[in-house]
């Protein structure tokens, strides 16, 4: 589903589909595999964080759903109105942070970028310490 893209990104190709949720969301199986893989703590697994991916140039927040379809991502209309999303569902390539940059981003979204306290509550340090390879069997 994701393959390493950057330093801060994996790279994957979703179906993009408008929602009338308030969230992105995905399959809630595959949300808690990535988050495991990602996010998790050695010794605490907790797979309930939201995922930061990029759709285009906007960056949100992804929260598992069991209603949302494997290989899916639903959206708020709002942003697929935003989007070049034709006629959805549409197969796009989609951006996922990796622990390090959905820090970044948590933190600027909650208005406290110097706060490293808000930032551990948002994203825990994951214990790879960069080696991790990202997500796989996804």
């Amino acid at each position: 589903m994701f393959e390493q893209f950057s330093s801060g990104y994996y790279l994957g190709r979703l179906y993009v589909e408008p929602s009338d949720g308030d969230a992105a969301a995905i399959a809630a199986a595959q949300h808690e595999r990535v988050n495991e893989q990602l996010y998790a703590d050695e010794g605490i697994s907790r797979t309930d964080l939201p995922l930061v991916m990029k759709l285009e140039n906007t960056h949100f927040t992804v929260y598992g759903d069991e209603s949302v379809p494997a290989d899916t991502i639903a959206v708020p209309e709002s942003l697929v109105a935003e989007t070049n999303v034709r006629n959805p569902p549409s197969l796009r390539e989609v951006f996922l942070a990796k622990a390090e940059r959905a820090k970044q981003l948590l933190a600027v979204a909650a208005g406290t970028p110097t706060s490293e306290a808000a930032i551990e509550e948002a994203v825990p340090d994951h214990p790879f310490d960069g080696e991790f390879g990202g997500p796989t069997g996804i």
